[in-house]
């Protein structure tokens, strides 16, 4: 019985959450939306379900769902409490994006030969690529988005999973001895030197297309993944010598000769040289974090409004002024354990190629973090980039999830350890 009790009590934690996110935010508006009382009521619904699967079927690690489920509950009251419209969709989202990820770990668990698939990762990849190229539009200074349909979506969120798919697939697979009559390039990719200029060259070419869309943000979270798969299976340093100069190199290019990147690299240094035009986002930022100190003005008390694109680039900066610095931490903390739990899916599991997803799928998730955390409170130039299930936005919630999902199907396939937390 005893526990019981602490297997129904994360989720008794989150739905309270829920309750008390939603009366703060009647209170706040002065009335009840109905609607989005039936929508916080459904999300409830979603996550208990979800959780009751995960828990009481062989279905893998239950605390990735609760993770993810607190931070979605936190994105969604921010987004209510900033634009109800905004609040309601991310409902929505989140509801579709539980859906996938059930759906998703049960598929990744149940098929095979995932590791077998490279070609259609890279195709698929660059399918997306060129899509976007020829049919997509610009937003927020990058061409990323493709409309289908009356929905819009960006490409490279999808290609985030099939690039640490492929890269798995690279570094894991088994090598065959060559045979009489293959072609060289062949014998030399299955040596490890081959494995690495393999990799770099599927890594070079997703990143020519990012840079072609002006969407800097999500190049660096690619070159950090691949990164990471060098650092931990390359097993030649030179790769990352040289992989540090490019860096370096093409960041010098970038300054010297794109005004878009001169723009956000002197927002970072001087960001109050020019308030009233280039400075504004990110000292409206710092006034904001430094308003809530360290407990907050309370949910709707603050005033992040004043915040450009409060609802996907700086909620984090909303989150701290309502919640205060306590509460970004307790945010950043949520991340940490996110990341933690896709490291030990990765250390406990005995398949080469899932114990690389499981790690890559850890490293993006915690670069991403960083990323936008980093930009919003100016540890870091600021890029166009959404912090995971917390910023508005269908795509970035969805293919998120689906990479979660993988990380859950990873978690049903080892065998049972004891958990940490």
């Amino acid at each position: 019985m005893k526990n019981d009790n602490y297997i129904v009590r994360p989720l008794i934690c989150i739905l309270l959450v829920v309750l008390l996110g939603g009366v703060l935010i009647s209170i706040n508006m002065g009335k009840v939306n109905s609607d989005t009382a039936m929508l916080l009521g459904g999300m409830c619904l979603t996550l208990a379900v979800v959780y009751a699967l995960l828990r009481f079927f062989p279905l893998g690690d239950h605390y990735i769902f609760m993770i993810t489920a607190m931070l979605g509950v936190i994105g969604v009251i921010m987004l209510l409490r900033l634009q109800t419209g905004h609040g309601q969709k991310q409902v929505i989202w989140f509801s579709v994006g539980a859906g996938l990820f059930l759906v998703t770990s049960l598929v990744y668990r149940f098929v095979k030969h995932w590791n077998k698939l490279n070609k259609l990762y890279v195709i698929g990849g660059v399918v997306l690529f060129l899509a976007t190229a020829l049919f997509g539009y610009s937003s927020g200074g990058a061409k990323s988005w493709l409309r289908l349909g009356g929905f819009s979506f960006q490409p490279s969120e999808l290609v985030k999973i099939l690039f640490i798919l492929t890269l798995a697939g690279v570094f894991t697979n088994e090598y065959k001895k060559p045979k009489e009559g293959d072609l060289r390039i062949k014998a030399f990719y299955n040596t490890k030197l081959g494995r690495n200029c393999a990799a770099t060259v599927v890594a070079y070419v997703f990143l020519l297309f990012l840079l072609l869309q002006r969407d800097w943000g999500t190049a660096v979270l690619f070159f950090a993944i691949y990164i990471a798969f060098m650092a931990v299976y390359g097993e030649d340093k030179r790769f990352l010598l040289l992989n540090g100069v490019a860096a370096i190199l093409v960041s010098i290019v970038g300054v010297s000769f794109m005004s878009h990147i001169q723009i956000r690299v002197e927002t970072w240094l001087r960001p109050f040289h020019d308030v009233s035009n280039k400075g504004y986002q990110i000292t409206q930022s710092l006034f904001a974090i430094g308003e809530g100190g360290f407990t907050g003005r309370g949910i709707g008390a603050g005033s992040p409004y004043y915040i450009p694109e409060v609802h996907s680039d700086f909620i984090f900066s909303a989150i701290c002024e309502e919640t205060g610095i306590l509460g970004g931490l307790a945010v950043i903390m949520l991340y940490f354990v996110l990341v933690y739990r896709a490291f030990k899916i990765s250390l406990s599991t005995n398949n080469d190629f899932n114990k690389a997803v499981a790690m890559g799928i850890g490293v993006m998730i915690g670069v991403q973090t960083f990323i936008i955390i980093g930009g919003v409170i100016k540890f870091i130039p600021l890029t166009g980039i959404t912090l995971p299930f917390v910023s508005y936005g269908g795509s970035s919630m969805v293919t998120t999830f689906l990479a979660l999902g993988i990380l859950q199907g990873i978690s049903a396939r080892r065998r049972e350890i004891e958990d940490e937390i």
